[in-house]
């Protein structure tokens, strides 16, 4: 099949030119369009999960929007987070962000290169005894990082503080895209919600990430590539893959 258009179910990226060096090498456009918004959890909905946040003494984040949230409802609730709390962060750019909210030079704050495995190291035997708190989103699968918790046998609890939001998509004609790009199993919830009947034809789908190709398949939906790989990090490059396939 001769693909021409793309959709990407992303906002438009800061960086286009990936992007653009695909468009203009194979004649194609693409189109960025996020299927689902990332919102805070009311005080109402983040009650319901029956959790005292002054119960614990670090919050690990891996996400701006997670502390965006978890600010936000310290606010809304009265909760004052003492000085002592402290601060485990998947990436230094996470970490960073914190500063948006709190004195970064007088809180105890840690951050990882990325992964779950390094914000296990971070902790150690020195911290150890913390109770943790682990910020999640309401669609995110967290089982990489609890999974490594338990072996290390921490004490932690898992509380969602922002949800995903299906954004209208009902003026997309998806099936005038020959590729459509995929991150996360909102995305497809989005799709079912705004399209119940939706079949896709000759549209072929990139996933990027394991949670998303495994939701991917449960729905019936095919896939061209799953990213990232180390021969197809990105999903630019999967793009530009599938597209050479089809020559």
């Amino acid at each position: 099949m001769s693909v021409s258009k793309i959709l990407v179910s992303q906002p438009v990226p800061m960086n286009m030119t990936p992007y653009d060096a695909v468009k203009e090498k194979f004649g194609v456009e693409i189109d960025f369009r996020p299927f689902y918004l990332i919102e805070p959890l009311t005080s109402r909905e983040f009650r319901a999960q029956r959790l005292n946040i002054l119960d614990y003494t670090a919050i690990v984040f891996s996400a701006r929007h997670t502390i965006d949230a978890f600010f936000h409802l310290c606010e809304e609730l009265r909760v004052k987070v003492p000085e002592t709390m402290k601060y485990f962060c998947t990436t230094e750019a996470v970490a960073m962000y914190l500063q948006k909210h709190i004195v970064f030079r007088k809180r105890k704050i840690f951050y990882g290169n990325g992964t779950p495995q390094s914000v296990v190291d971070l902790i150690g035997p020195k911290h150890k005894a913390e109770k943790f708190l682990i910020t999640t989103s309401g669609s995110s699968n967290n089982e990489a990082i609890t999974r490594l918790f338990e072996a290390a046998k921490l004490d932690y609890t898992t509380a969602v503080f922002v949800k995903s939001v299906p954004q209208d998509l009902k003026d997309v004609d998806l099936a005038s895209y020959g590729l459509i790009a995929v991150y996360n199993p909102a995305d497809l919830v989005s799709l079912k919600e705004n399209f119940p009947d939706y079949q896709p034809g000759q549209t072929r789908f990139i996933t990027f990430g394991r949670q998303i190709a495994k939701a991917a398949e449960e729905a019936g939906l095919p896939v061209a590539i799953n990213a990232p790989t180390p021969e197809v990090p990105s999903v630019a490059k999967a793009i530009e893959v599938s597209l050479e396939a089809d020559k």
